[in-house]
């Protein structure tokens, strides 16, 4: 390739350049835009609040949740199907071994961290709850959210009726089941 057709490349690559910055100044005076001062809308905070507060409140009201109609929406039967994803880590049947985590029964109405012979993140061992049908509804949602520090990397059962279920599904193990709300 000799230079003269190298320099035809290089004017039609700077042709074509010129041409687009061209056309894009002659279409910017040919339709002219009129831009507003200010945003199109402006949003406002309370004076009084902030966004902290705010998020706070938010949060106070997700966690008060109506147990007993959560509860009305479990079935045990679904539970066992949603269990099944807990069992590659948990064990549910009397006597049975911890595995990446602990045995869980007779799980509800007790102590938080409460198997000796397994050993807790010390997030849940500091934690000093029971599991009530509200603990484990919220610690089924999001583990990491409920007890921060927690060592149990589930991302958590989203839909109410399967926490609602794994819940009946857990309290039927147990030698003294705590009555439904």
């Amino acid at each position: 390739m000799d230079s003269f057709e190298i320099n035809k490349i290089v004017a039609s690559i700077l042709l074509i350049a010129l041409l687009f910055i061209g056309i894009g100044k002659i279409s910017d005076l040919v339709f002219h835009i009129d831009k507003p001062e200010t945003a199109g809308y402006k949003v406002e905070m309370p004076e009084n609040g902030t966004a902290n507060q705010i998020s706070e409140t938010k949060s106070e009201a997700v966690e008060k949740v109506d147990i007993s109609s959560l509860l009305a929406l479990g079935d045990i039967a679904h539970g066992e199907k949603v269990f099944k994803k807990c069992s590659a880590c948990h064990v549910v049947e009397k006597g049975g071994a911890n595995k990446i985590g602990p045995a869980l029964y007779g799980v509800l109405g007790r102590k938080v961290a409460a198997i000796s012979d397994y050993k807790y993140s010390k997030a849940l061992s500091e934690y000093g709850k029971e599991w009530t049908f509200e603990e484990m509804n919220g610690y089924l949602k999001k583990p990491q959210a409920w007890i921060k520090g927690t060592k149990m990397s589930f991302a958590g059962l989203r839909k109410e009726k399967d926490r609602a279920s794994v819940i009946l599904y857990l309290n039927q193990y147990s030698d003294n089941p705590i009555p439904l709300p």
